[in-house]
């Protein structure tokens, strides 16, 4: 309480300063803007909608450690999981809309849930402010050690010869959706077993609760190289330098099954440009640290850093992406 008392007097003297320095005339964007360059004047939360280890939460840690450095103050990563993201999307926008809590979302809950259901609580282009497109990348297709699978054609072929037998698990409504529709292409019938979060769905095939999995590669990629889960196809038209050996799933014989997934941060829309602004060229520095592009370049997924613009209208056309995949994979309004 005294923290955030402090703080708010360090703003308020700050707005006082400005205003005697530039007079009461002065425009209001241009206070807005010093009070920004204050910003962050305490630590900052990022809220993520999925559980520890998935995707999303790998990177939110690693822009916050970068974000944390460069502005002195901390950078808390709360998981909230479940409820297909609504949990961790109500959580970000229930709280003051300051700038100091930060979505990290994917595209489960910034485009695939405006696809997929009826009565989404939210909007994602009316109710969050776009800081920055963070990363994006492909999937995998997974199965247990233990599975009788090699390859993707063998496991698509036993699907066929007994629709319905398989099941898949899966971590969010996006993955849910990309196995549907890898149902539909492949011309199979599979079960979805559902789980809080994409690590929780990694974790069941490796357990060999559930037959397959698509998954985020980042996520799998450690687990594949130290023989905890098999690696069937990527979801991409070209093999990666990180798993040489497992097929693109133009290879495995789907080239129309182009599956990836990525993270975006965002903040309440009623949140100050200014700060916004603030929060996107932290992101761009942290991003282009060269530990970070280090990082990035030995993983399978792609450093992005857009803008807020270009954001928002990748929002919008995946949304309408996605529509256009669950008409196809004939998922019906939840």
């Amino acid at each position: 309480m005294q923290q955030a008392f402090r703080s708010r007097r360090r703003f308020l003297g700050l707005a006082a300063a400005t205003l005697a320095a530039v007079g009461a005339a002065a425009p209001l964007a241009a206070i807005a803007a010093e009070l920004a360059d204050a910003f962050p004047a305490r630590p900052i939360r990022f809220v993520v909608p999925f559980p520890s280890g998935s995707g999303t939460d790998t990177t939110a840690r690693m822009f916050a450690k970068k974000i944390g450095e460069l502005t002195g103050q901390g950078v808390v990563v709360e998981n909230k999981p479940g409820g297909n993201g609504f949990i961790g999307v109500q959580t970000a926008l229930n709280a003051p809309a300051d700038g100091y809590t930060v979505f990290i979302g994917s595209n489960s809950t910034l485009s695939t849930n405006a696809a997929t259901f009826r009565k989404l609580p939210y909007d994602p282009l009316t109710d969050f402010a776009p800081i920055t497109l963070l990363s994006r990348g492909p999937c995998v297709i997974i199965v247990p050690t233990s599975s009788p699978y090699r390859t993707l054609t063998e496991l698509l072929e036993d699907a066929r010869k007994r629709p319905g037998a398989l099941n898949y698990g899966t971590g969010s409504i996006s993955y849910t959706l990309y196995s549907e529709w890898l149902n539909e292409l492949a011309r199979i019938k599979t079960t979805a077993v559902p789980y809080k979060g994409a690590g929780d769905a990694i974790n069941g095939v490796m357990a060999a609760n559930v037959d397959f999995a698509v998954v985020d590669a980042t996520g799998a990629i450690e687990l594949v190289r130290g023989g905890k889960v098999r690696a069937l196809a990527f979801t991409a038209p070209q093999r990666s330098p990180l798993l040489p050996d497992v097929p693109s799933i133009v290879e495995a014989g789907l080239q129309d099954f182009l599956a990836y997934n990525w993270v975006a941060a965002a903040v309440s829309a009623k949140t100050p440009p200014a700060v916004v602004r603030r929060l996107q060229d932290l992101f761009a520095q942290a991003g282009n640290a060269p530990d970070v592009r280090d990082y990035y370049t030995r993983q399978s997924t792609k450093l992005i850093l857009s803008s807020p613009a270009e954001m928002r209208q990748y929002l919008k056309d995946e949304i309408q992406r996605w529509k256009r995949l669950a008409a196809v994979a004939k998922i019906p309004l939840q």
